[in-house]
């Protein structure tokens, strides 16, 4: 069984500015390219949900309207909550990508369990719309990584999952981000 999970197109702003932004313009045609790129992949019975927060929300709705289906908000694909104030989630979050999950208190831990639980309890193909960090925590704990970073998602990119013998499985990585070297 097949489980999708997109990153969210480009939000309108940025992670200390706002938050829950929508989607950017370019976050809009991010999310428009990922309802393209999976509408011919996906079976009938296949199930979407989403972070509760607005850019994955609107990152869902094109591929919503394709299938003419709704969209499961789960709270479980939510970003990682940060324990800071808003001025101050850049730079804990910049701290935080550099650590171990050893390290973390038993919240975040949980959150990475629980969306890990959510998956495993899919019972239809899924495209869950999600956030960079429920991606990387995904992934880690399917390749044995235990650093909070494991790569680097772009804004609309699509990592496959399958789902055998009760078992998650990565199948392949979406796009990463293009990095720029000043």
């Amino acid at each position: 069984m097949d489980i999708f999970l997109v990153r969210h197109g480009e939000a309108a702003a940025s992670w200390g500015q706002a938050s829950d932004p929508g989607l950017s313009e370019l976050g809009v045609e991010q999310a428009a390219a990922a309802a393209d790129a999976l509408y011919p992949q996906l079976v009938p019975d296949v199930q979407l949900l989403s972070s509760p927060l607005k850019r994955a929300l609107d990152t869902a709705a094109p591929l919503a309207a394709a299938l003419g289906a709704p969209v499961r908000v789960n709270e479980a694909f939510r970003e990682v909550l940060a324990p800071v104030p808003l001025a101050e989630r850049q730079a804990w979050l910049r701290q935080f990508m550099q650590q171990q999950w050893a390290e973390q208190p038993e919240n975040l831990r949980q959150w990475r369990r629980g969306a890990i639980e959510e998956l495993l309890a899919l019972d239809s193909p899924a495209v869950v719309y999600t956030h960079f960090l429920v991606i990387n925590a995904v992934v880690g704990q399917l390749v044995g990584d235990e650093k909070i970073l494991h790569f680097w998602p772009d804004n609309g990119s699509i990592t496959q999952l399958c789902v055998h013998d009760r078992q998650l499985e990565l199948v392949a990585l979406g796009a990463q981000m293009k990095t720029v070297v000043n």
